[in-house]
């Protein structure tokens, strides 16, 4: 069943529907572009780190920068697969959207400064990566049935 019908008995519902549509596309256009920024600023990142003396070493601190770079440019791309998906089929991918939330916290994990960060916010993070899990296997767990 569609979510947003090309065809309605009321036609402003059905106009209405049509510009979600091209919204949408839109959306997914926009995103090309940021993927694109995306992996030119990863390549910038990597570059000034890479050029900092002592030239062609990458410290712990460096290292961490161009994953968040590389997991922002990754988290992106699963947005704009998220919104081709969409536009294919006129469902919300769940399951995908589960999983792009995943790679999100686990960016916002793997870049943790923990010098700069409380218990508390360190506690939260973990709640939201637990109650992700647990959301991510509860869909594989009804894919299943």
């Amino acid at each position: 069943m569609e979510e947003l019908p090309s065809t309605h008995k009321d036609p402003l519902i059905e106009f209405l529907h049509k510009t979600i549509k091209i919204a949408v596309k839109f959306l997914a256009m926009l995103m090309t572009l940021v993927i694109i920024w995306g992996i030119g600023d990863v390549l910038y990142v990597l570059y000034q780190r890479l050029m900092q003396p002592p030239v062609f070493l990458l410290s712990i601190s460096d290292i961490l920068a161009t994953f968040g770079a590389f997991l922002a440019v990754l988290i992106a791309i699963e947005i704009f697969i998220n919104i081709t998906i969409y536009i294919r089929n006129d469902v919300l991918p769940v399951k995908l959207v589960v999983a792009t939330a995943l790679m999100a916290i686990s960016r916002k994990v793997i870049i943790f400064d923990f010098k700069e960060l409380t218990p508390m916010y360190i506690f939260a993070t973990a709640t939201v990566v637990f109650a992700l899990g647990i959301t991510y296997w509860l869909i594989l767990m009804k894919e299943k049935k």
